[in-house]
């Protein structure tokens, strides 16, 4: 996963090539997302300069971010995934994780960039051409808060950005007091699988955001053992973990309906030993602040925590 993988090309968005948009296939945003939550490195410091006025975004995450702190207006370029806020839908699009694009963002002439960290190719090319890179990496939800802020300090937002922050941690802090006390269901979050069938089923491991999103919403990861953000988990696997709740996870890029939704939730059925198959206990959401580490974060952590504790979570 949740979401900005949407593990989670690139943290999640399907629109392709300029500022035009079509619906990738299920299997490419599984992957995606798989790639990114497999990728955790650790981002550079950031000296600021002047402030940036022209930014570009290779990043859902940190678009929603740019946006969310008043900087919006400095963006000229966004990522092939982004689509919130929907400002985004007139600006250009510069390619993203997997397939950035040099020469269109270039010719935005952009005095700041941010990508992902592991782009070091891209970055060799902008710092080439006298462009400022902004490094961006998914990582916990601290990290959320702490590039927030980051971002504000970079792009001359620092008071905003602390006020965003604040809200998503006061906001966690909320989920947390809520689910206080309640049993904790052993859960499996799952970012990904195929259409009607349980193979290519990717669920969070122990560490990363969606990792903290279950664990604020009052879940214990049945994966919680398995130090990365990504697991590829087998029926094996999963009947052998016991999960009493399962919760799946989706962007909005191509939303079900209800009933293709209910058939996606009886694929599960023939794991009948299953706790959570037997008592009924699964849930596929379909909200891209679910799988977008940004400033929504808190919004789609809640959105877990009503289904694992129905009535808490105001």
């Amino acid at each position: 996963m949740a979401a900005d993988q949407k593990a989670l090309k690139a943290t999640g968005r399907a629109r392709p090539g300029g500022c035009g948009a079509r619906t990738p296939s299920f299997g490419v945003w599984r992957t995606a997302i798989a790639v990114i939550l497999l990728l955790v490195p650790h981002a550079a410091p950031v000296i600021r300069a002047s402030a940036p006025s022209r930014v570009i975004s290779l990043v859902p995450a940190a678009t929603e971010m740019l946006f969310a702190i008043g900087a919006g207006p400095q963006v000229v370029g966004v990522g092939s995934y982004d689509n919130y806020p929907p400002e985004t839908a007139r600006l250009p699009r510069v390619g993203a994780l997997l397939d950035p694009d040099i020469e269109r963002i270039l010719s935005l002439r952009p005095d700041l960039a941010i990508i992902y960290d592991t782009q070091t190719d891209l970055a060799r090319q902008l710092q080439r051409a006298g462009i400022a890179t902004f490094d961006y990496h998914h990582a916990g939800i601290a990290d959320v808060t702490e590039t927030l802020r980051r971002l504000g300090f970079r792009t001359g937002h620092t008071s905003e950005a602390e006020r965003v922050a604040s809200t998503v941690e006061n906001g966690l802090a909320r989920i947390r007091t809520a689910v206080a006390g309640l049993p904790r269901p052993k859960t499996l979050l799952v970012f990904g699988r195929e259409r009607l069938a349980l193979r290519g089923i990717y669920a969070s491991g122990g560490v990363g955001f969606l990792d903290d999103m279950l664990s604020i919403a009052g879940g214990e990861n049945v994966f919680a053992d398995v130090k990365q953000q990504s697991v590829q988990a087998s029926t094996e696997t999963v009947i052998a973990r016991q999960p009493e709740a399962i919760v799946e996870i989706h962007s909005a890029d191509a939303p079900l309906g209800h009933e293709a939704i209910q058939e996606e939730i009886r694929t599960w059925s023939i794991l009948a030993s299953v706790p959570a198959v037997r008592t009924g206990r699964i849930y596929y959401l379909v909200d891209d602040r679910l799988v977008i580490p940004g400033p929504r974060i808190a919004e789609g952590t809640r959105l877990i925590a009503a289904v694992l504790h129905p009535g808490a979570v105001k």
